[in-house]
């Protein structure tokens, strides 16, 4: 995905009312680079040159990771087959329904969850705190992934685990570098022989093993009491949902949408509902097809094939053996690891560089580049592998799973509730710094209620009758205080300003963002009408002018920032 916003040349300051030198400075740097895919703000129309089945191709492309079989391994060898599969059920359903209203937003106005999340009920620092949230997603993700790399490199090449752990690090640095251009293209280039390692075995042992079926729905757990739990199928659920936060990575592909239209309707919802809220159901599908190798590996090869079942590498290998000469299989099921971990990892490299690089420059109005955030992401997540997290990955799953669905489900039902039922939340999403206040009580209260009470239950704190059910008070609680808080707060810190100070409409005809240029006159360079806002500084003459949401974000001084309306009585 490339192209090239049409851009003037940089302006040379000339009097007094132009900006300075070091926050020009800061502002290019920053715009520059995010020309190459507009991660860090709203995609224009003019760079948005794919038809919806393109990118729906191309998002899906980044959920081929493997972490998926070991998550439906452990919970089935912790709870059974039964709870494991209603618990995936369950965390499925609440993905779906929660990723709808998330990826409708994202495509129909071109931003991707960060910028949501301003306008949703967290205001425009406020959302720093999900940054955070997204931001450990990627490097959890990243070290299981990395995890699963150094297993197959240690079975197949015999590297030492440590080593192999620094290697599945080290090799998505050159690929993380290019952002999406390159990314979009790894995708491609690897999904389909991704899809031919990862399908074959699966269909080999319902066509060879027919027996292997009616084992796999007989499996109680490692313990042989998997008999049907609510608790254990909501423990089983916890881990599962802890996955909610990857509709901020499909969102990241889908804000490249093309506008919707009369014409295009039915192919676009198509695109939106698939490659949004519809990766959960290939999520699930792999978590069932995980735990189902591992009860086969388990009941039919070899008993003590339980200690190492939970590894992908040493699923897709237990199969690939039975299917082809020993050579062989041990070099394609590494080639499934390898392949896999590139796949999810440069996006996760890359995603959670740009979540640390954007609450970074709002906090401190500097942009330090994103590869610094590309190695303190990727540094930290090295760290998690070299202390083996690997060995509590349930645990440290359930645990993030509730933050995730506090932020998650806050922002959903801020969208579907708040905005469309009570009215009270601005229907069009805002993004731009002046336009909303630094702090909205309606999410953030709502974040810290439904995150901490549930943290405290999954750590016993409310006894252990409860424990198990912690996902439930994450997803009740933010349903329920994210309505009640922008009812006490009447809808108030929402919008700081409701006139942006220009006069072109924000959208067409169709209520599509409008495609119109306007100059930043900070940077010299040209942005669609969404992206900018009137400067609180006149040209010279006493003429407007305008300033895109990126310059804005570094401006230390606040001196471009429109003043806030008074409210009405």
């Amino acid at each position: 995905m490339s192209s090239r916003l049409d851009v003037a040349p940089p302006s040379e300051p000339t009097d007094p009312n132009q900006p300075d030198v070091a926050a020009q400075g800061s502002a290019i740097s920053a715009t520059k680079e995010s020309l190459e895919d507009y991660t860090l703000r709203f995609a224009p129309r003019s760079y948005r040159k794919w038809g919806a089945g393109v990118v729906a191709t191309s998002a899906l492309g980044g959920i081929a990771y493997l972490a998926d079989f070991s998550i439906g391994a452990n919970i089935g060898m912790a709870h059974g087959t039964t709870n494991a599969l209603l618990g995936i059920a369950v965390a499925a359903l609440v993905i779906f329904v929660t990723g709808i209203p998330l990826a409708y937003y994202a495509a129909r106005y071109n931003i991707d969850l960060d910028l949501i999340t301003r306008g949703s009920g967290f205001g425009y620092s406020g959302s720093i705190i999900t940054n955070v949230i997204f931001a450990t997603f990627t490097f959890i993700f990243f070290a299981l992934e990395g995890s699963i790399m150094a297993q197959g490199l240690e079975l197949g090449l015999g590297i030492p685990r440590q080593i192999g752990y620094a290697l599945s690090t080290l090799i998505v640095i050159p690929l993380v570098i290019y952002g999406m251009k390159v990314l979009s293209k790894v995708q491609v280039w690897t999904t389909p022989l991704w899809l031919v390692l990862m399908v074959i075995p699966f269909g080999y042992l319902i066509a060879t093993h027919p027996d292997s079926v009616g084992d796999f729905f007989a499996y109680q757990g490692e313990d042989g009491d998997g008999g049907l739990s609510l608790a254990s199928v909501m423990l089983a659920a916890g881990v599962c949902l802890s996955l909610i936060a990857q509709i901020a990575e499909q969102i990241d592909y889908l804000r490249f949408m093309p506008p919707k239209t009369r014409e295009n309707r039915v192919s676009w919802w198509r695109a939106v509902i698939i490659a949004g809220p519809g990766w959960v159901v290939f999520g699930a599908l792999k978590q069932a097809i995980g735990l189902f190798i591992t009860v086969y590996l388990i009941a039919t090869l070899d008993p003590a094939a339980a200690a190492t079942a939970n590894e992908p590498v040493h699923q897709f290998l237990g199969v690939y053996e039975q299917m082809m000469p020993g050579w062989l299989a041990l070099t394609l099921a590494v080639v499934l690891v390898v392949i896999s971990q590139v796949k999810i990892n440069v996006t996760n490299a890359y995603s959670g560089s740009l979540a640390w690089t954007n609450s970074f420059t709002r906090v401190t109005k500097t942009y330090p580049g994103r590869m610094v955030f590309v190695i303190v992401n990727l540094g930290i997540a090295l760290l998690l592998m070299e202390l083996n997290m690997f060995d509590f990955l349930n645990t440290i799953l359930g645990f993030y799973a509730n933050c995730a669905m506090a932020w998650i489900v806050t922002v959903a039902t801020d969208i579907a509730i708040n905005k469309y039922v009570l009215k009270l939340s601005p229907k069009r999403p805002e993004f731009r710094r002046g336009m909303l206040y630094a702090w909205n009580p309606v999410g953030v209260v709502s974040l810290a209620l439904s995150a901490g009470v549930s943290i405290a239950v999954f750590f016993g704190a409310f006894g252990p009758a409860v424990q198990p059910y912690s996902p439930i008070f994450a997803v009740m609680i933010a349903c329920i205080a994210t309505p009640v808080m922008a009812i006490i707060t009447k809808g108030r810190f929402y919008l700081r300003r409701t006139d942006d100070g220009i006069d072109l409409p924000m959208f067409d005809a169709d209520g599509n963002p409008s495609g119109e240029l306007l100059r930043c006159h900070v940077t010299g360079l040209s942005f669609e009408r969404p992206d900018m806002v009137r400067s609180a500084e006149d040209g010279p003459n006493g003429e407007p002018q305008y300033i895109s949401s990126l310059a804005l974000a570094t401006d230390r001084t606040g001196r471009y920032v429109l003043p806030a309306q008074p409210k009405s009585v």
